[in-house]
């Protein structure tokens, strides 16, 4: 079964035509920096790429969904109503749906969800200590995210690694937006992201975990709630501490504010790896995973420098998939690729039973 994968970014669409055998036979991104999606480009690109049995999408957020689901008019509607918990990415996503389905009408659809990896949190990872009226009412609760990428990350790592089916992997997914996830046996134990991709750690444009009551406070102070909502979704994070949302420039500078930018990127990475570790109730591996992860040697040596005392020590340091673990290391660390493609590949053919 040959499937394309549609990846939409907050800045760029990926199209990924994957054979049988997952061999990649065809690949083009197109740049979309808003909230819709250009259907003639990527028509334009289906055209060079060919034809494919099935069409994966990636859907952030699927709410309470455990699976990948076809997508027809009622899951839609679904996913279209799940919009405010995802402004970034869900509108895309529902637009590059579109825009396949013109395009390739009669080919099926599938959504492969970053928020059904950690359907299953246990309850102690999953509340939130507020009024059970509102949890129950709207179904208020910690859904997580990147669950395509912490998946494949936490499968790939155990193979590269050789490591037991019962390991204790801390997955970082690391890029423009950036979480982690607890992984023991496969299934996702606790993660940084909550009821919206803004809890947790210090990411390009987000701010990651705020004091509640410092937005009640700016709240009564006159600033309006949607104003509040733009600026920590995308006036926050490195941009807010240093003026660039891109990490390959903060590196490359030698000041004060992108020292201290940095500083506290991997102050909030390093304790909030500290927890997932505590979750697992000990750390057999650490993978780095997305953009950053990936490709940002000194945020590696940082988070390893800062976890040293788990036994985290990383040496030979190189680029994806490899394993970085210092001789005397109690933590193996390895660098894997990002391919959520594989992920929602394997996941639509077992929508449709393939």
């Amino acid at each position: 079964m040959r499937v394309l994968t549609v990846n939409t970014g907050s800045s760029s669409v990926k199209l990924r035509l994957l054979d049988p055998d997952d061999a990649v036979a065809g690949e083009h991104e197109t740049d979309a920096p808003g909230l819709e999606v250009d259907g003639d480009a990527l028509a334009a690109a289906l055209a060079e790429l060919g034809d494919a049995d099935v069409v994966a999408h990636r859907v952030v957020h699927g709410g309470r969904r455990r699976e990948a689901v076809s997508i027809d008019a009622a899951v839609r509607k679904e996913l279209e109503a799940l919009t405010p918990l995802a402004p970034l990415h869900q509108p895309k996503a529902l637009a590059a749906i579109d825009a396949l389905e013109r395009a390739r009408p009669g080919v099926p659809a599938v959504a492969c969800f970053d928020t059904a990896f950690h359907a299953d949190l246990p309850p102690a990872a999953a509340t939130y200590a507020i009024p059970a009226e509102w949890r129950e009412r709207h179904g208020l609760r910690r859904y997580g995210f990147h669950g395509l990428s912490h998946a494949y990350a936490a499968r790939r790592a155990s193979e590269l690694l050789g490591l037991a089916g019962d390991a204790r992997i801390v997955t970082c997914h690391l890029g423009a937006g950036a979480s982690l996830a607890a992984v023991r046996g496969g299934v996702s134990v606790d993660t940084t992201m909550g009821f919206t991709p803004l809890e947790g750690l210090v990411m390009a444009t987000r701010s990651g975990d705020v004091d509640p009551g410092l937005v009640l406070w700016l709240v009564r102070q006159g600033h309006d709630p949607e104003e509040l909502h733009e600026a920590l979704e995308r006036r926050s994070g490195l941009v807010a501490l240093a003026g660039t949302a891109d990490m390959r420039e903060l590196l490359a500078r030698d000041d004060d504010e992108a020292r201290a930018a940095l500083d506290v990127y991997l102050h909030r990475l390093a304790a909030k790896t500290a927890g997932m570790a505590a979750a697992l109730g000990g750390l057999d591996a650490l993978v780095f995973t997305g953009g950053v992860g990936e490709h940002a040697a000194p945020i590696r040596a940082g988070a390893a420098e800062r976890l040293a005392f788990l036994g985290v020590a990383i040496a030979d340091d190189r680029g994806p998939d490899a394993e970085l673990t210092a001789p005397g290391a109690t933590v193996r660390t390895a660098v894997v690729a990002a391919r959520e493609d594989l992920e929602m590949a394997r996941q639509a053919r077992a929508a449709l039973g393939g």
